[in-house]
C-alpha cells in the first residue's frame, strides 16, 4: 500500500531508441497512482504524435447518468501527464514532469464509453521541449486533450505540463 511522502519506485527506462511497452507502463502507473485502477482505463495506445485512452463510463457516472465532471478532469490531468512522461522517457530521460497549468472546457454530456486523445498543441512543441532540455535541463510543453464519445467532442482541455530539472 502506498504512503504518503513515499515516492513510488520509478519504472526503469525502455532501451535506448524504443518507447515504452504501455502495458508495463500501464501495470507501473496503477500501481504508482493509486486513483488510475479506478478510472476505467480499458486501452492505451499511440496513433502517430497522440496517446489514445478508450475509457469506460460505468465507474465515472455522476448522480445524472453522465461523465462525472471531476473523474474527467482527472483523466484528461493525467492523460497529458502520461504523454509527456512517456515522451521523456522515449528520450532517454527520467525527469518528473508537473501539469503548471490546466483548463477544461465541457462541451456535451459524456453518455458512453469513450476516449481521449492527447497531442501537443503546437506540432514543434516536442522539438521546442529538446532544445529546452538539452540548453536548460527543463522546460515545459502545452498539450491539447480531447474527449469524444463515439464522434461527439464532449470535453476539450489544455495543460501546460513542466519538466523538472
Amino acid at each position: 500500500m502506498r504512503q504518503a511522502g513515499v515516492p513510488h519506485p520509478r519504472l526503469a527506462l525502455p532501451a535506448a531508441g524504443q518507447g515504452d511497452n504501455l502495458s508495463d507502463f500501464r501495470h507501473w502507473l496503477e500501481a504508482a497512482i493509486p486513483l488510475v485502477p479506478q478510472l476505467g482505463i480499458t486501452d492505451m495506445h499511440w496513433e502517430n504524435e497522440a496517446l489514445v485512452w478508450s475509457l469506460s463510463l460505468a465507474p465515472n457516472l455522476n448522480d445524472k447518468g453522465t461523465g462525472f465532471g471531476g473523474s474527467l478532469a482527472a483523466q484528461v490531468t493525467l492523460i497529458g501527464w502520461c504523454w509527456a512522461t512517456l515522451w521523456l522517457r522515449a528520450q532517454g530521460r527520467d525527469q518528473d514532469v508537473v501539469v503548471a497549468e490546466a483548463t477544461q472546457r465541457f462541451q456535451a454530456p459524456v453518455t458512453g464509453d469513450y476516449r481521449l486523445v492527447c497531442r501537443p498543441e503546437d506540432p514543434a512543441g516536442p522539438a521546442a521541449l529538446a532544445e529546452r532540455l538539452t540548453s536548460r535541463g527543463k522546460g515545459r510543453i502545452v498539450l491539447l486533450q480531447e474527449l469524444y464519445c463515439g464522434e461527439t467532442l464532449c470535453l476539450s482541455a489544455h495543460g501546460d505540463y513542466a519538466v523538472l530539472p
